[in-house]
C-alpha cells in the first residue's frame, strides 16, 4: 500500500479510493498502519484530550433525529437554562485538573441572541485569564459577526458539525439545511477563527455520504474533526441503522485521518460502545479523544482512558504543549509487575 505516502505527498486519494477503504477489500489492520504513519508524522505519540460541558440542556426547537435535546426527542432529559459563568468556570478549573487539553463550553439551540454571545464572550475571558486550557464553543448557528465577539474573547475553535453529508441532510433534519452549516463554518473561518466540524455516523447514510463529508472538511481546511458513532438514545427519532462494528468505526477514522492528513482527528462520541474491545487501535488514526462522557450520555472516565492511552504506547499532551506525567493524571497500576492481582487492604493503625 502507498496510502500513508499518497496522504501525505499527493497524489490526494480520489473519492472512489477513499471509500474502498471502508469496505473489506482493504484489510484492517495494514489499513491501521497507513493512517497511524500519518498520524505520527503530525502528531506524534500525542493524545489531546477534550472535555464537554453542556451548558444548556434540552429546549431545543431543532428536529434533528440524533439528539435528545431536540424538540422531537422523547428522551427523558432534565431540561436547565444556561449555567451560570461561575459553574462554566468551575468546569474549566476541573478539566484542567483531569488533564485537558481543551474545554467545549456546548449549549443547546438553534443558536444564541446577542445577549448571549456577549454573556458567553465575558465568561469565556474569565477562563483564559485563569485557566491554562484552550477552549471551543458549539453553540449553533452563527454570523460572522458573533464569531468575531467570541474570537475576541479568547475562543480559538467554533464548533459546528455538518453531522452528514449534503445529500442525506434532509432525512435527519428539517429545520435547518447543510448550507446553513457550511455558512456558520465560513463565517467563524472569515474572522480568524478556527473551525471544527465533523460527522455521526450510523444514521442510515451511505459509504459515499461519508468520503463525501471527509472531502468537504478538507476543502474547508478544517483543522479539527470530530468523527462520533450514533448513541442509540431511547426517545430519539433515530436509532442504530446496524452498520456500526468496531472494524467499521475503525476504518471511517483511518479513512478520516488519510484525507485529512494534518487535521486533529478525533474518535469523538460513541466510541466506547461501538469500538469496545478494539477501542485502543482508535488511538492509531485519531489524535484526539473525549472523557467524562458527552452532552446527554456517560463515556468513559479519565482514568481508564488514561490507562487505555499510556498501555497504547501514547503520552497525552497539555495545552501548553508539554507532556502531563502519569503522576500528576493518577494513572496507577492494578496489578503486580509478575501480572498476579494486587490486594488492596486498608492501613492498619495502632491502637
Amino acid at each position: 500500500m502507498d496510502l500513508a505516502k499518497r496522504s501525505m505527498y499527493g497524489p490526494a486519494l480520489r473519492a472512489d479510493e477513499l471509500e474502498r477503504l471502508l469496505g473489506p477489500e482493504v484489510p484492517l489492520l495494514p489499513l491501521i498502519h497507513e493512517a497511524g504513519q500519518v498520524r505520527e508524522a503530525t502528531f506524534g505519540n500525542r493524545v489531546r484530550v477534550q472535555i464537554l460541558n453542556n451548558a444548556q440542556n434540552a429546549r431545543c426547537p431543532e428536529d434533528c433525529g440524533y439528539c435528545s435535546q431536540s424538540a422531537v426527542s422523547k428522551a427523558p432529559l432534565r431540561p436547565y437554562a444556561w449555567k451560570s459563568r461561575d459553574e462554566l468556570l468551575a468546569g474549566a478549573r476541573e478539566a484542567h485538573a483531569a488533564g485537558a487539553y481543551r474545554y467545549c463550553i456546548v449549549a443547546s439551540g438553534r443558536g444564541p441572541n446577542e445577549r448571549r454571545i456577549d454573556e458567553l464572550a465575558e465568561t469565556v475571558r474569565e477562563i483564559t485569564r485563569e485557566v491554562p486550557v484552550k477552549i471551543c464553543v458549539s453553540v449553533g448557528l452563527l454570523d460572522a459577526e458573533q464569531a468575531r465577539t467570541l474570537r475576541d474573547a479568547g475562543v480559538d475553535r467554533l464548533n459546528h458539525n455538518l453531522n452528514t453529508s449534503e445529500r442525506h441532510t434532509p432525512e435527519i433534519v428539517s429545520t435547518h439545511t447543510y448550507a446553513d452549516r457550511i455558512a456558520t463554518l465560513r463565517a467563524a473561518q472569515s474572522v480568524g477563527l478556527q473551525a471544527c466540524s465533523g460527522l455521526i455516523v450510523g444514521m442510515g447514510e451511505s459509504d459515499r455520504d461519508i468520503v463525501d463529508v471527509a472531502l468537504e472538511l478538507h476543502n474547508l481546511e478544517v483543522p479539527s474533526i470530530p468523527v462520533n458513532f450514533l448513541i442509540p438514545i431511547e426517545g430519539n427519532a433515530l436509532q442504530a441503522d446496524g452498520t456500526l462494528t468496531p472494524e467499521r468505526a475503525l476504518r471511517v477514522l483511518c479513512m478520516f485521518r488519510l484525507a485529512n492528513p494534518k487535521a486533529e482527528v478525533r474518535a469523538a462520541g460513541g466510541r466506547e460502545g461501538h469500538l469496545r474491545s478494539l477501542e485502543a487501535l482508535a488511538l492509531y488514526p485519531a489524535n484526539s479523544i473525549f472523557v467524562e462522557g458527552y452532552l446527554t450520555t456517560r463515556g468513559r472516565g479519565a482514568g481508564a482512558t488514561y490507562r487505555m492511552i499510556r498501555d497504547a504506547g501514547f503520552v497525552v499532551e497539555r495545552a501548553d504543549g508539554s507532556i502531563a506525567s502519569w503522576e500528576e493524571l493518577e494513572v496507577v497500576d492494578d496489578y503486580r509487575v509478575d501480572g498476579s492481582l494486587q490486594i488492596l487492604k486498608p492501613a492498619v493503625t495502632a491502637s
